[in-house]
């Protein structure tokens, strides 16, 4: 059996979702929808963009389609195949390079791209601190100087609160299922297959270290990058994620436009599924 806990094998059985995650329905649209807005402001306006966890590709094919020379580096191999798909379907081979590679030791040179990306939760993935630290380092290193680094981890305190919300759910078994871990959750922040054995509970996803806001711009600043901005990207809509798309398109307007006005919160920040820090090369 695939130890599923393991984020490469994780990523590897989950296939095509990956792909399709960010326009699954309106709460993940909202992911993408924010974390494009921040690209749009902080990248330059041309460049060679290393895209680190970058999956099936979905920034990845984006960046390329506005200009950028890209490169792409995954540890699924299922994934790197499905971003070759979908960079070939598109014709945009000539600007995307997909190699295998981890956020923990990229085999790139220092000062090799113009940006970065590592989107999503790599980083999430990483559940060793000092190997987060490590990870944040090579996003700097192989970054040049005065380059943006674009970070987006997962939020301690909306899977807490989700788990809460779904306990006693029947539509949720899987999710309401772990709720005997949540002390330890919130107190470490960690979701693993060895905590999930402790207390008797399948682990319904992989091995994940999940962030308080202040928790990811230290880290940002540990590993030797300035700090610009956090955003929370699925934002006020991270209580309630599973509600919307019963919703018109008029309370779906509604909700973006209070997202966007909350976006940099740190309260909302905190509470985000997904959060988002801009950082800096010195």
């Amino acid at each position: 059996m695939t130890d599923t806990t393991d984020p490469e094998a994780f990523y590897d059985e989950y296939g095509e979702r990956e792909w399709e995650r960010l326009e699954r329905d309106f709460f993940h649209r909202l992911e993408w929808e924010g974390t494009v807005e921040y690209l749009e402001r902080y990248l330059p306006d041309s460049g060679h963009v290393l895209d680190v966890g970058g999956a099936a590709g979905r920034y990845t094919v984006w960046l390329a389609e506005q200009g950028y020379e890209v490169t792409l580096v995954d540890l699924s191999e299922r994934q790197l195949d499905l971003a070759r798909e979908q960079v070939g379907e598109r014709e945009l081979d000539a600007r995307v390079t997909v190699e295998k590679g981890d956020v923990r030791d990229l085999a790139f040179d220092a000062d090799s791209f113009d940006a970065t990306l590592c989107l999503g939760g790599p980083v999430s993935h990483v559940v060793d601190a000092d190997e987060r630290e490590t990870a944040v380092g090579e996003l700097r290193r192989v970054t040049r100087p005065g380059g943006p680094v674009f970070v987006s981890v997962m939020g301690r305190l909306s899977a807490v609160l989700t788990t809460v919300h779904h306990t006693g759910r029947e539509r949720f078994e899987a999710g309401a299922a772990d709720y005997p871990i949540l002390p330890d959750l919130v107190e470490s922040g960690d979701y693993t297959g060895e905590r999930c054995a402790e207390h008797d509970v399948e682990p319904a996803m992989a091995d994940c270290h999940f962030f308080r806001a202040d928790e990811l711009e230290e880290l940002l600043e540990a590993g030797g990058l300035t700090v610009e901005t956090l955003a929370a990207l699925e934002g006020v809509a991270s209580t309630r994620r599973d509600e919307f798309d019963g919703l018109d398109d008029d309370r779906r307007r509604v909700v973006r436009e209070v997202n966007d006005q909350l976006r940099e919160d740190r309260s909302v920040v905190d509470l985000s599924s997904h959060m988002l820090g801009v950082a800096r090369v010195p």
